[in-house]
């Protein structure tokens, strides 16, 4: 690991460092966390680490190990998603607030076209934009594969049903959070918004996989 300067927000620059570590996959899931070790590598007091790794917790990049101390969680895209829209809410409401409407038309426009191309790419440059807000260069990459997953399936889904579903009110509230710098808000929305999806796929799929005439039909 880089060592580290002395600035006064030690504690967020050690959080970022860690979290580097756990996106390009040099602390892989699995992993115990020693804080010895980390103070040392980064070289700083053992204070900004305990800081640092009490936050990951609560954003759930790391949690409890079996006994005592921490290791590396598995990336749940939900947490990820939930880190970028509240890193977006505490350094770029601003940007969000000026720019972010723009993404919401668009998205909009999109809902009433009701091309499946067009809906999937409005909905994935929302969330790049907010990726981009929340200065950190490692949310977006590590977020792809996730993507690449859904856009797929949800293109499928979506070619089936009949009305495109408008997801746009929630990116609106997602979207105001971010811009009233309420990062708390927006982590939940972005966090709600990821498990909601997820289980409208699933029971979208789920419905196919169950209606007689979709069985027969193949």
């Amino acid at each position: 690991m880089k060592m580290l300067s002395i600035q006064p927000n030690l504690a967020e620059q050690v959080l970022e460092a860690i979290l580097v570590e756990i996106a390009t996959g040099k602390l892989t899931p699995g992993t115990r966390i020693i804080q010895e070790q980390l103070a040392t590598g980064l070289g700083v007091s053992r204070q900004p680490v305990q800081q640092a790794l009490l936050l990951l917790r609560n954003q759930g990049l790391l949690r409890d190990a079996p006994g005592r101390g921490l290791i590396v969680a598995r990336l749940d895209p939900a947490v990820l998603e939930g880190l970028a829209f509240r890193k977006a809410a505490e350094l770029n409401a601003s940007v969000a607030a000026a720019k972010g409407p723009a993404y919401i038309d668009k998205g909009r426009d999109a809902v009433k076209t009701g091309k499946v191309r067009d809906l999937i790419n409005a909905d994935k440059a929302f969330h790049q934009f907010v990726y981009s807000l929340s200065d950190n260069p490692l949310i977006s990459p590590t977020m792809d594969t996730y993507w690449t997953y859904t856009q797929r399936v949800m293109g499928e889904v979506l070619m089936r049903d009949e009305k495109p579903r408008d997801v746009w009110d929630h990116h609106d509230i997602m979207l105001q959070a971010i811009a009233s710098g309420n990062a708390d808000e927006a982590e939940s929305q972005a966090r709600q918004h990821i498990m909601t999806t997820a289980a409208f796929i699933i029971e979208r799929i789920g419905a196919d996989f169950t209606d007689p005439q979709a069985s027969s039909a193949g």
